[in-house]
Order: C-alpha cells, then sequence, then structure tokens
C-alpha cells in the first residue's frame, strides 16, 4: 500500500475536525520533548512541530514541498542522529509498518522519542472505514490499528511508552453544523469510553539497556567546595597567635 495523499481530505469537515483535535494534542505533547533535531515524516504541507523548541526541524516525505525525500521505512538520516521523529498517520498507510518503526528506532537517539497519530478501527471511525473503504478515498482505504497494537510493537523494540491520547469520538460525518453539534460526545468519550476514540497520538521513548547516566562535574566541584569549611572546623580553624 502506498502512502496517500490526505492533504485534501484534511480540507473536508471530518478532516478539520481530526486536525483541530491532533494539533491541540501535539502542542502538549511534543512541547517539553528537548534536543536539536527534530523531523515530521509525511504531510509536508503542514508544520505539526511548530509548539516544538528544537533549533532543527524538518520534513521528511515521498513528495510534496519537504526538506528530504525519501520513502519512511528507508530513512536516510545516519544511526542515532534525530532526538524526535513525528509520524502523523504513517502507519496505516504504509506497505512495510513494522521497518518503518525499525527505522525510527535505528535514527533515534538514545532517549529520543517517537509520536505518532493513528486511526482506530474500534470506533465510528472504524465504521466510517468499513462503509467505504471499497472507494478506494483516503483516509478510508488504510489498515487501521489500534493503540494497544501499536504499543505493543515499540515495545517489542525497547520503547517505554509514556503517553496514549484518543479522541474523535464523534461520527465521522460531512457537515461541520453536524460535527459542532455532537462535539459534547468528544467531553463524554473522554471521560467514559476513552478508548473508542476515532483517532489516538502516542508517545514513546527509545530505552537502552546498561546505559548510565553521568552526572556533570561541576555537581562534585560544588559539593567538595561544601565540605572545605566543615573539614577546617574540625581541624580546629584558624589559630590565634600570641
Amino acid at each position: 500500500m502506498s502512502m496517500p495523499d490526505l492533504s485534501a481530505w484534511l480540507e473536508t469537515p471530518p478532516g478539520q475536525y481530526l486536525l483541530e483535535w491532533e494539533r491541540a494534542v501535539l502542542e502538549r505533547m511534543v512541547a517539553d520533548i528537548f534536543g536539536y533535531r527534530a523531523v515530521q515524516i509525511g504531510l509536508p504541507g503542514l508544520d505539526l512541530l511548530a509548539a516544538n523548541r528544537m533549533p532543527f526541524r524538518f520534513v521528511c516525505a515521498r513528495t510534496g514541498p519537504a526538506a528530504v525525500l525519501a520513502n519512511e521505512f528507508e530513512l536516510p538520516f545516519a544511526s542515532a542522529s534525530i532526538d524526535l521523529v513525528l509520524m502523523p498517520h504513517v502507519l496505516e498507510f504504509s506497505a512495510d509498518p513494522h521497518q518503518v518503526l525499525r527505522e525510527v528506532e535505528r535514527v533515534l537517539v538514545p532517549e529520543g522519542s517517537v509520536v505518532l497519530s493513528g486511526l482506530n478501527p474500534i470506533s465510528l471511525w472504524g465504521l466510517r472505514r468499513l462503509a467505504a473503504r471499497k472507494d478506494g478515498v483516503p483516509p478510508w482505504r488504510g489498515q487501521y490499528r489500534p493503540a494497544m497494537r501499536i504499543k505493543d510493537w515499540l515495545k517489542l523494540l525497547g520503547f517505554e511508552v509514556l503517553a496514549v491520547e484518543s479522541g474523535c469520538h464523534v461520527p465521522a460525518l460531512n457537515s461541520a453544523p453536524w460535527l459542532e453539534r455532537l462535539r459534547w460526545m468528544d467531553r463524554a468519550g473522554a471521560r467514559w469510553w476513552p478508548l473508542l476514540g476515532g483517532a489516538y497520538l502516542m508517545h514513546g521513548v527509545k530505552r537502552v539497556q546498561g546505559m548510565r547516566l553521568i552526572m556533570p562535574k561541576w555537581r562534585e566541584r560544588k559539593a567538595a567546595a561544601k565540605r572545605v569549611p566543615a573539614v577546617a572546623q574540625r581541624n580546629g580553624g584558624t589559630r590565634k597567635t600570641t
């Protein structure tokens, strides 16, 4: 399966509703992820890393206005060179999602982050896909996978999943007024059936076994400086001459 261009669909009422929710969650999720290099894979027409503060942020995609043109499962980056990988709706449309995740693990630095979004098959949006997937129109022809399965895939690669957020509990209607009328379903769904949202966002961190953090030496010097007066006091301090 090839990666579709979701740009046109994101201009539709359900696409705008999904994008609004994802932007709001991404602003919280990526804002405090620190490092030097962040890459967004796919959707080159959108800047979904705007809330992140890394000095070098860029987009990698097969086509379109991207800084790097490449397949998502053959990333042209050195191993352990990227601090954050953002993947908006990549896995459900990739021909080799397992290889995509292996490439993400390879290019991430230790303790680097991956943030990905997906569409949930166990939702009203999943039912919409069953009704429309024969049309071959994105995003309904994707291979939707539940968040728990993606979470298991990440764990097998050594990631620790720190957060999963679900949203878009409303039906994927083509009417903006009706989507607004049904927005209460998102508030109710977040409380009563959080796992049944039409979309989810996930944040995972690459853990490396046996890695030990080395504390800065200035802390050791500071601690030693604090001990010096105590030692001098035990030795009698300054003696008064007669």
